[in-house]
């Protein structure tokens, strides 16, 4: 998320529409931030009974909403979108004092991106968002941070309100991180796994379980705890999912060298149930716009306190994960017998990962671009995020079906793992191609269809030669 805070004085004003009939318990809801992690809280909140308020400065995102369409792709927000426009219990607004002034429970959902000169993350919308709130209540309230952050945030955040707040007013700040999957927000935020509830009074913790009441009633644990573990939750939940990718991705490396089946393997591993088999798919590695700021950002606030093992750890996990791009076009090199210069290659895949149109830090159009820089001629495919993908990397081409992207190719590369590539019949797209090579590099196809059907097939970590 990219949403910028200004002072009040410097936004544009849509005034909040009238008040429609409050919710069972009264509580009003404020969601700063109508990004991702924003829009979908905002919407979730709605859908479990509140009087919500989106507030944001971009005009145009802010009109968007409004309107029923939601500037990103995520599976079932915009129905829920539309339904709550109807209802009355969602609004939008760019006046942040007005929403400030309106609201009893105030969400930042602002984003966190990495520095541009540094890997600590930018907390300067953050801080502008609680500082907004805070200056411009009109009744006691609660602010609730779901924003990801570096440990120690919240500490300083709670000086910066306690200097802005109307003298007699009382505001309380507690942290609340978001736990979001893309292409599974609605799911996760409707029904979570589990609900972090850090440095709560009792009033506090009280109005938090009433607002999450719904899962709360579904069985979904609270978990109530201090500020610096609450901040500490989501950036270590990352860290570990990023560590056990590149671990596996580092064993791909040694089943390559040792003629081993690494997708086997990870299978093998998954039945222990210590290990599990989510995130052990060797390939081309992580991105979005989560995973690799945040796992930068704790190396650079583990530096900051001494902790340099983790950080040294993270280093690790970080730079194995970069390695598989550099590992995906040596396969591509090697496909085109040592050059790419002139060689026509598909592409399938620009999003990050499936069932978003997210393309930040995307693997997927990393390699493509690099592809494109060493001549190749790459056209890209993507169901979802064609667009995006245009805006980031214009001078690559674009298909509009995966038979288009394939079409005369001397490679095809698998690099997000859709639904329809990973189910798409070989033996219908090798006639469509100069040459039916295929770089599997999610780890998603079975080789042994691929190679009967007539393809020269490829994988990181995999012993496709038993397959033949």
């Amino acid at each position: 998320m990219n949403d910028q805070f200004l002072s009040a004085a410097e936004l544009s004003v849509t005034e909040p529409a009238a008040d429609p009939a409050p919710t069972p318990t009264g509580t009003r809801i404020a969601v700063f931030g109508t990004g991702y992690l924003g829009a979908t809280h905002a919407v979730a909140m709605a859908e479990l009974g509140f009087e919500v308020l989106g507030a944001d400065t971009d005009q145009g995102k802010v009109d968007a909403l409004a309107a029923g369409k939601v500037p990103f792709y995520e599976p079932g927000l915009d129905p829920l979108l539309t339904k709550h426009l109807d209802t009355g219990r969602i609004r939008f607004t760019t006046d942040l004092a007005a929403a400030a002034a309106w609201g009893d429970v105030h969400f930042i959902c602002v984003g966190t991106p990495q520095q541009k000169t540094s890997h600590a993350a930018n907390l300067s919308y953050v801080e502008s968002a609680a500082t907004t709130i805070a200056r411009n209540l009109t009744k006691d309230a609660l602010i609730v941070g779901k924003s990801t952050v570096p440990v120690g945030t919240a500490a300083r955040l709670r000086e910066l309100i306690a200097a802005e707040v109307p003298r007699g007013l009382r505001a309380e700040l507690v942290w609340n991180p978001e736990f979001l999957r893309e292409g599974k927000a609605v799911q996760d935020t409707l029904h979570p796994d589990r609900i972090v509830l850090g440095g709560t009074s009792p009033a506090a913790e009280a109005t938090l379980r009433e607002v999450y009441a719904g899962p709360i009633s579904e069985g979904t644990p609270v978990v109530v705890t201090d500020l610096p573990t609450a901040e500490l939750v989501k950036v270590s939940a990352n860290a570990f999912l990023a560590t056990k990718i590149s671990f596996i991705n580092a064993i791909s490396g040694v089943c390559e060298a040792a003629g081993a089946d690494v997708t086997v393997l990870a299978d093998a591993l998954g039945h222990d149930v210590r290990i599990g088999r989510q995130f052990l798919d060797a390939g081309l590695g992580f991105g979005g716009g989560c995973l690799p700021k945040d796992i930068r950002a704790l190396m650079h606030r583990a530096n900051e306190l001494g902790a340099y093992r983790a950080s040294a750890l993270l280093q690790q996990v970080d730079e194995i994960n970069m390695g598989q791009r550099e590992r995906v076009l040596d396969l591509a090199v090697q496909a085109c017998g040592g050059s790419v210069l002139n060689r026509r290659i598909g592409v399938l895949g620009a999003a990050f990962k499936p069932h978003t149109d997210d393309v930040r830090d995307s693997p997927a159009l990393n390699v493509a671009a690099a592809l494109h820089l060493r001549g190749a001629q790459v056209t890209v495919f993507d169901p979802e995020a064609g667009d995006t993908a245009r805006r980031s990397f214009p001078t690559l081409s674009y298909a509009t079906s995966v038979e288009e992207a394939v079409e005369g190719t001397d490679v095809v590369l698998v690099l997000t793992e859709w639904d329809q590539f990973t189910t798409a019949d070989p033996s219908v797209l090798a006639p469509l191609t100069s040459a039916p090579r295929v770089i599997d590099a999610r780890g998603k196809l079975d080789p042994r269809t691929w190679q009967s059907a007539g393809w020269e097939f490829a994988g990181l970590g995999r012993n496709v030669g038993a397959a033949a």
